[in-house]
């Protein structure tokens, strides 16, 4: 065990490693949307990269380099095989917000020289990303905002009606990060091959929690975070098709490393641990699944047996289980938090929770302003236990 952390057993064969001096007087921690604990076997994987086996990946003169390029190279491939991609479809980025942005503005900006200077995305997108398509339509690109209905999910035939000429990209979140819907992947994947159209999804919270197969979705870009799967924070991936070939213009300058689509040093430790994030979800996914499926009927029965008035936004048979988000009806959300001080709670996306704003996501699903300012967000993850959501 590490020094200074103290490891709780979550079932006979999980354990979850936290400093010793915050576990004894921890809330519960209910907001694995917004991050998730590594897990212990990440931790361990990483050390050596942290400590002796310290070398930069790009050195190819010695075995200090060498060992670190395998090791990335090892990570490259454990990414690859959750989504069922190529090891050489795998950049590496320092998270989700970085991958999108490379895969909305480098598409964007290279397929302009061919004339096309259309996106669609989503309302309900992460903020990067509605940010990201702001900025393109401030330098000239038409961006069309796609509206979702009441349960969250878009209208596909709106997307098809939406697609012109000019389109040269469309980006649709995989899982809602507030509300966990799940939007058709498949069926939006071929509406944009018929329609000669690049397909991006930010899949932050998808990846490790439901089965992807970039292949027979037909996604062209993927993104990913390492420490929404029980890996690090600041490292991430995209996910870049080879066949057909998807083009884009590199938005950092440097080394050309990542075959000149991320310029800089990559981080050897942190790599290793998305990797190794990747495996263990890739081996674990059906346990994973059936512990969440199980703890959030939980908890669901158990608020509305004892609370009137709640509402579950988001389409419950499209809905990802490990996110829950309830209205309490004639309750502030932000008050309700305050009162749940050893419960740690989301009422949004921890990228917007700082604005007293109602959600810009339930506002999109039609909720009630007053609905929209009392809700709450439960995350039940790996690593969430029956006395948490009793």
């Amino acid at each position: 065990m590490l020094r200074g952390l103290r490891t709780f057993v979550i079932t006979s064969t999980r354990k979850l490693a936290v400093p010793a001096n915050f576990a004894a007087n921890a809330p519960i921690y209910l907001d694995v949307q917004a991050t998730s604990p590594m897990d212990p076997r990440v931790v361990d994987a990483m050390l050596p990269y942290m400590t002796e086996d310290f070398g930069n990946p790009h050195s190819r003169t010695h075995a200090y380099g060498w060992k670190a390029e395998a090791a990335v190279e090892d990570a490259r491939a454990k990414v690859a095989n959750l989504i069922k991609a190529d090891p050489k479809e795998i950049i590496f980025t320092s998270g989700a917000t970085e991958s999108n942005n490379v895969a909305l503005k480098g598409v964007a900006k290279f397929q302009r020289q061919a004339g096309k200077n259309h996106v669609i995305t989503v309302q309900t997108e992460h903020k990067c990303v509605l940010d990201s398509c702001r900025q393109l339509e401030l330098e000239g690109f038409k961006v069309t905002y796609l509206p979702v209905e009441t349960n969250g999910l878009i209208d596909l035939n709106a997307l098809k009606a939406a697609i012109t000429p000019e389109t040269c990209l469309v980006s649709i979140m995989f899982v809602n990060n507030e509300i966990g819907v799940i939007q058709p992947m498949k069926e939006i994947g071929e509406i944009c091959r018929a329609k000669k159209v690049y397909f991006h999804t930010d899949a932050a919270q998808a990846t490790g929690k439901v089965p992807i197969d970039v292949n027979d979705m037909k996604i062209d870009l993927m993104s990913i975070s390492g420490h929404k799967l029980y890996g690090p924070k600041g490292v991430g991936a995209l996910y870049v098709r080879r066949r057909p070939r998807v083009r884009l213009e590199a938005q950092m300058s440097g080394g050309g490393q990542e075959r000149g689509m991320r310029s800089g040093t990559l981080a050897t430790p942190l790599c290793v641990g998305i990797g190794e994030a990747c495996r263990i979800a890739n081996d674990e996914m059906d346990m994973d699944r059936a512990h969440v499926d199980r703890l959030s009927k939980l908890l669901i029965d158990g608020v509305q047996k004892k609370l009137p008035h709640i509402i579950r936004n988001g389409d419950p048979e499209r809905t990802y289980p490990g996110c829950v988000n309830l209205s309490f009806a004639y309750v502030e959300g932000e008050s309700l938090l305050m009162a749940l001080k050893s419960i740690a709670l989301s009422s949004g996306s921890a990228c917007t929770s700082a604005s007293l704003e109602p959600s810009y996501v339930l506002r999109a699903i039609g909720a009630e302003e007053d609905l929209a300012h009392s809700s709450i967000r439960f995350g039940i993850g790996r690593f969430t236990t029956e006395n948490d959501v009793s």
